[in-house]
């Protein structure tokens, strides 16, 4: 190895040997602990969450403020107004509640080739009630072809890929209804300001799961596609004290981002130069330009993707193996697939804020052992 890429010696117990560096577990994987600055409130949360904000009575009132200081705190990050924002306890409804709230008889769906999967389950049902879909196709980096939608066509568009980190190209000159999927990016990309509806995922700035904000303009034209009785806008399903923790954590996450971020972006491109140069027969899926650092796509041909992700286990080392949307039943990316590079032997790496050096250097020593035996 030349010496830019050899690991810290401090982290190695036998110069080499890969099971000899088990003692530092390493989270590469998307999922990650809810963040300390809300875990650390958790318990007193619950116990002032728990009224019912709406009624009367001491407990009550102060369950409402508490709740509206944390809508205020999530929605002043995210740059929307506060009577613009909502909360949901199924996150992937947000995608039927943006998308299908725009949709009229006559509109065309732009959706893109690299979307969620719950993105084309939305699509295709539309089309079978007569909507006219349009799939959008990307380049070999995963950016998406700009549509040309009428006034009356509705586009679904990524601010960032949830699999490869691709930050895709402006749409904020197109005047037609925009739904925005900032689920991958989270607070690290602004929403655009032709936005009529949003949808982020709580667990993008380690919020606890089962939390997804959305957000609807109130100038938009949009009518709730779901069954109701009243004017709510979403079903009353979210946990008010998950809405409190997130309001914590996002906050603690945006203080470590300024910090932590170019940490984070280092990592990245010592792991891409390290897997560029020592190791062969690889495709990125992640560009190197144009995508949110904390986030790595790789190929390796000649590799059981499933088994790399086995024996790193088997080492404290966890990442993602797969199709980000798909990975239940571990068929090719469909992503990697539309840009036209190697499906076969996928993984993914995120990068989170308490990364330390010696997790980065067990991940590439680590790497590079299991390939090549994989590969013998």
């Amino acid at each position: 190895m030349g010496e830019e890429y050899l690991p810290n010696s401090h982290c190695l117990a036998a110069q080499g040997s890969v099971p000899s560096v088990v003692s530092v577990t390493s989270n590469f994987q998307a999922e990650r602990p809810l963040h300390p600055g809300a875990k650390l409130a958790l318990s007193s949360i619950f116990e002032q969450a728990w009224p019912d904000p709406a009624k009367l009575g001491i407990d009550s009132r102060s369950a409402a403020i508490l709740i509206n200081e944390s809508k205020e705190t999530i929605a002043g990050h995210l740059k929307v107004r506060t009577d613009e924002l909502f909360f949901i306890g199924e996150p992937s409804l947000g995608f039927h509640l943006g998308i299908s709230g725009l949709l009229s008889p006559d509109s065309r769906l732009f959706h893109s080739a690299v979307d969620r999967q719950e993105i084309f389950a939305i699509a295709q049902f539309h089309q079978k009630i007569g909507i006219e879909i349009e799939q959008l196709p990307v380049d070999r980096w995963g950016r998406t072809q700009i549509p040309a939608p009428s006034a009356r066509d509705v586009v679904a568009w990524q601010l960032s890929n949830i699999e490869t980190g691709a930050i895709q190209n402006s749409i904020a000159q197109i005047a037609s209804p925009v739904f925005y999927d900032a689920t991958a990016s989270g607070v690290r990309i602004e929403l655009p300001e032709n936005w009529l509806t949003a949808l982020w995922d709580s667990r993008s700035w380690a919020g606890p799961a089962g939390l997804g904000v959305f957000a609807r303009r109130n100038s938009a034209n949009w009518n709730n596609p779901l069954p109701h009785i009243d004017n709510r806008v979403v079903p009353d399903s979210a946990s008010h004290a998950l809405i409190v923790a997130s309001a914590l954590a996002i906050d603690s996450w945006v203080a470590d981002e300024k910090t932590q971020s170019q940490k984070i972006a280092d990592a990245n491109q010592r792991i891409r130069g390290f897997i560029s140069e020592r190791i062969a027969d690889c495709d990125f899926g992640s560009p190197e330009v144009g995508a949110l650092p904390h986030q790595l796509s790789f190929s390796f041909l000649y590799v059981d993707a499933q088994r790399l992700v086995s024996e790193l286990a088997d080492m404290n080392i966890a990442i993602d193996s797969g199709s980000a949307c798909n990975s239940a039943n571990m068929e090719p990316s469909h992503v990697l697939a539309a840009q036209g590079v190697l499906t076969h032997g996928n993984v993914r790496i995120t990068l989170h804020h308490e990364l330390l050096p010696e997790q980065v250097d067990l991940l590439l020593l680590a790497l590079a052992a299991t390939v090549e035996k994989l590969r013998a």
